[in-house]
């Protein structure tokens, strides 16, 4: 089962990934974060890298996040790539995951792409006002990324506030569940997780059902 959940920048949909994979259970639930998916501009000046759009759709590399969701469906495991903002490219480690039950792909623009979403069982948009998501993400990109104030919001207004009118904000229509409030709308995640667990418990009886009787 692959869930995909999107929304715009700083809306809380990590916080409703990392949800899920509590209630399910980290043993059933794959995570993949497509921001480990950004392409590798280590060949790029740092001033370029510095400029780069990072919220339109080729800033990542979405051949090789299929190539890993198809990899891992098919029973296989993969080595999901490990991104450094600070540096913009990646690095030489990578995260080793083994296929599970479920996998839960999330991202800004999961479902820009044609091709992401025909993979996906389930598409929920975490939604929330633009201002609270602006906050979100100065707090985020101040403590956590070394940004200043003044280099986030010039960002924000010249290319992330664009790119989510383009990009993000259309793809909502593709959403078969959209949640308000990010991630303390508990009613949601409540039901979400209830929908998540019964179709993994009927695969999981598939699964049993086709095992040989030793």
């Amino acid at each position: 089962m692959i869930i995909g959940i999107s929304g715009g920048t700083g809306s809380g949909k990590t916080t409703v990934a990392k949800k899920i994979v509590a209630e399910v259970g980290a043993q059933n639930v794959v995570f993949l974060p497509q921001d480990a998916y950004y392409r590798n501009l280590g060949d790029m000046p740092l001033d370029l890298r510095h400029r780069f759009n990072f919220d339109h759709p080729d800033a990542f590399d979405t051949e090789l996040l299929i190539n890993h969701l198809e990899a891992l469906r098919a029973g296989e495991s993969i080595d999901q790539p490990i991104y450094d903002y600070a540096t913009r490219f990646r690095k030489a480690e990578t995260i080793h995951l083994e296929p599970r039950p479920g996998m839960i792909l999330e991202g800004i623009l999961v479902f820009a792409n044609s091709q992401l979403r025909g993979l996906m069982d389930l598409k929920i948009f975490v939604d929330a006002d633009a201002d609270i998501r602006f906050i979100r993400r100065l707090d985020r990109d101040v403590h956590e990324r070394g940004r200043t104030v003044e280099s986030i919001i010039s960002q924000y207004t010249t290319i992330v506030r664009p790119m989510h009118l383009q990009f993000v904000e259309p793809s909502k229509r593709y959403a078969d569940i959209i949640i308000p409030e990010g991630g303390f709308n508990d009613v949601g995640i409540d039901l979400i997780t209830g929908k998540i667990r019964s179709t993994l418990a009927r695969y999981e009886e598939q699964v049993s059902e086709m095992e040989p009787v030793q």
